[in-house]
């Protein structure tokens, strides 16, 4: 990448996001070590991108040197999305995929990835607004409505919109899976830990869901075993307005907001 491809790349996210303060990312060591190991020098001029963050009012921190794990957020999340998306894109090598269908599909991912709740905005489950990035980019809350309708593999051949769809909703499922996954660690219980509690804020995993939509609800009600652990929940979700209540087994699932 030289000085211009940098500006522009940085000019798409400025135009897209708008501006912003203070940009932290690792030092791409695996960009230097390729350019030192072919003997490749570097375009990029420090000084002139350095006195352009500064125009803009903006900052650049980069991480130590191989200290990848102190951008734990952001590599997690950059690590689900390669991993699926290298499965995906080596099971589609029979196929052809458009530069305009390449771009919708990343648009869709992205959406996905920014819809994820990070915690909810008023603890009251009866207003189930849900803090996401994505609410925080756009300042507006609910999730990114998809197309109606089942997509299945035989969409891949046919029209683009389609085709796009089918690679989103397969995205979707898989990297709802590996992030849920990453939210409630799967240990043996060999140790007795603090249960459930009436009041907890939590996600469900509802497989059912549609795409971009993860329903929230309160515990509102414990079924403790004979041995007085807790290993069924009744759960109050809000949905289009209304409230629904569900028994759930607690592997089903995650908490986001214990009640203390």
């Amino acid at each position: 990448m030289d000085t211009s491809c940098f500006i522009n790349a940085l000019r798409r996210f400025i135009a897209i996001c708008g501006p912003a303060k203070q940009i932290r990312s690792d030092r791409g060591t695996n960009f230097i070590g390729a350019c030192r190991e072919l003997d490749i020098p570097s375009n990029l001029d420090e000084t002139k991108v350095t006195r352009f963050l500064a125009d803009q009012g903006c900052s650049w921190i980069f991480n130590p040197p191989h200290a990848s794990h102190m951008g734990g957020v952001w590599e997690r999340m950059i690590g689900i999305t390669w991993k699926i998306l290298d499965s995906m894109m080596l099971q589609l090598r029979s196929s052809r995929i458009t530069h305009e269908v390449l771009t919708t599909f990343m648009a869709e991912v992205t959406t996905i990835i920014n819809s994820r709740p990070l915690v909810p905005v008023i603890m009251d489950p009866e207003d189930p607004l849900i803090l996401t990035p994505s609410a925080l980019l756009t300042l507006k809350y609910g999730p990114c409505p998809c197309p109606s309708g089942e997509f299945d593999h035989a969409d891949l051949y046919r029209k683009q919109w389609k085709q796009v769809q089918n690679l989103a909703s397969t995205f979707w499922d898989r990297w709802r899976k590996q992030y849920l996954s990453t939210l409630q660690p799967r240990k043996k219980w060999q140790v007795k830990r603090q249960d459930i509690t009436e009041g907890s804020v939590v996600l469900m995993k509802d497989h059912q869901s549609k795409r971009n939509q993860w329903p929230l609800g309160r515990i509102t009600r414990v079924f403790p075993s004979e041995d007085g652990r807790v290993r069924k929940v009744e759960i109050k979700v809000m949905d289009k307005e209304e409230s629904k209540v569900f028994i759930r087994p607690v592997t089903e699932v995650v908490i986001l907001i214990p009640s203390d």
